[in-house]
């Protein structure tokens, strides 16, 4: 190690508030991906909500209040947060987009890979990239077919009585898979944890952290949770937290008069069985709906506190940075839409909590505007190592050290031939279609629809933050 690198690390480290004998040793990494989970969170602010492990992560790291994603679908979202890049090409606006890159070599070097080439043990468990262990192909296990090749030590999906990645992907409990236009979008049963897929998940990711936590090399340990992704299932203790409970009434539940991305929720609404029920027009089997994602919440959270757990039984936890991260939002019958797929601002605001050993002012949220393409950067600056160039995001180290410190204020994110920008104050979305340019303006708080006056001017304040795709 250069002299110049070992003071770096150290004065990184001692930042953090790390003893004298850490500040030469790397850290570790936890990174936990949950799928389509939206803000809905005690820890932001949604008191119907029963999520105690993931709020006390809160109350020991940093709380990003405005974290917005890249793209309000799986695929696409997961290629901003492990290539650091917006999607600008067409290949990496679907959910392929990390295997559609693949044989190009474009992705190199992914955020994995870069810490494995710095000597770390590398490890994916559940849905990380896009498809659940890595692999595309017949069932989603075809060597051949990888999405990030040679980022991973090791890259485990434990599919259990689903047998294949992809039947547990859509797995209802006990074994049973996904029938498309024929399985409810919904189920609750009695049983344990493992009775659906992200308990066994939880399980490898415990063996993990006792193997790896004895090596010498620092390791970087990536979980994907498939809930609370569709369907929205749990075991019965976990609906029992909501069966009762008085819900928040649905905000701005009306379709937007004026709607360039606006979703016909088509993964939920075709892609299951509803017996001619429609949420959109039926209030008691919305509700009923809303239950069931809480619920599929809740159960992620009881499988965050298990991992957590487990790393702080490894004696590992304050050598250990902890980002959790949702790979988008989810209407829940906000814009009349049940599901993603939209530049909408549910769709659009994710959680993401960074949480670093001791830190200072642990526990205090930032409301800086931020997106997940500045999480690859924040890791690199953490871990000491130098980022690869043409990073489209900013390090949130500051933010890290003084909530307060401001970012750039723009989070920008990609739908097909659209886009939005997020500033403090405004949400602009852009389509260019048929050689015509239109735009969408939201102002915040959303109190009232912007004028005529001000779509203009906001349009032309910032155009040029639009980036040419």
């Amino acid at each position: 190690m250069t002299l110049t690198l070992f003071i770096s690390l150290s004065l990184i480290f001692y930042s953090f508030g790390l003893s004298a004998q850490e500040r030469i040793i790397r850290p570790n990494v936890i990174l936990i991906c949950v799928d389509d989970l939206r803000p809905e969170l005690t820890c932001y602010g949604r008191t119907h909500m029963h999520t105690p492990h993931i709020d006390n992560l809160a109350k020991q790291g940093r709380l990003f209040s405005r974290h917005y994603v890249n793209s309000p679908t799986c695929g696409t979202s997961r290629y901003s947060l492990l290539t650091g890049k917006y999607p600008l090409n067409p290949g990496d606006k679907d959910n392929s987009a990390l295997l559609n890159n693949a044989p190009k070599n474009s992705l190199s070097p992914t955020l994995p890979l870069l810490f494995k080439d710095n000597g770390y043990t590398t490890v994916a468990i559940g849905k990380v990239s896009h498809y659940p262990g890595g692999l595309s192909g017949k069932d989603w296990q075809d060597p051949t077919q990888e999405e990030m090749p040679g980022a991973w030590t090791k890259q485990l999906m434990p599919s259990g009585k689903w047998k294949t990645p992809q039947g547990a992907m859509h797995g209802m409990a006990n074994g049973i898979t996904r029938v498309r236009s024929e399985t409810p979008p919904i189920e609750i049963k009695e049983g344990p944890d493992t009775i659906y897929p992200d308990g066994l998940i939880t399980n490898s990711a415990i063996q993990e952290i006792h193997t790896i936590s004895t090596s010498k090399k620092p390791w970087f340990l990536a979980v994907g949770f498939i809930k609370p992704h569709l369907p929205f299932t749990a075991p019965k203790k976990y609906w029992e937290l909501y069966e009762d409970k008085k819900l928040p009434s649905i905000k701005t539940s009306e379709k937007p008069a004026r709607s360039l991305t606006w979703s016909h929720s088509s993964e939920f609404l075709t892609s299951y069985q509803h017996n001619g029920k429609d949420p959109r027009k039926d209030k008691e089997y919305a509700s009923l709906i809303r239950r069931h994602y809480y619920a599929s919440v809740s159960y992620t959270d009881a499988q965050v506190g298990k991992i957590l757990l487990a790393l702080e039984k490894s004696g590992q936890k304050e050598n250990t940075i902890i980002i959790l991260w949702g790979d988008h939002g989810w209407n829940l019958g906000e814009r009349s839409i049940w599901g993603k797929h939209n530049l909408y601002e549910e769709s659009l605001y994710a959680p993401l909590i960074i949480s670093t050993g001791k830190m200072k002012l642990a526990g205090t949220s930032t409301s800086e505007i931020t997106e997940t393409a500045d999480i690859f950067p924040t890791l690199c600056e953490l871990s000491g190592i130098s980022p690869p160039e043409g990073l489209h995001g900013n390090s949130l180290v500051p933010q890290l050290k003084n909530p307060t410190t401001p970012t750039d204020g723009i989070a920008r994110s990609f739908w097909k031939k659209a886009q939005s920008i997020r500033t403090n104050h405004h949400r602009l979305t852009r389509q260019i279609k048929n050689g015509q340019t239109s735009y969408n303006l939201f102002l915040f708080p959303e109190t009232q629809a912007p004028t005529p006056e001000q779509v203009s001017k906001v349009s032309k304040e910032l155009s040029e933050h639009f980036i040419k795709t």
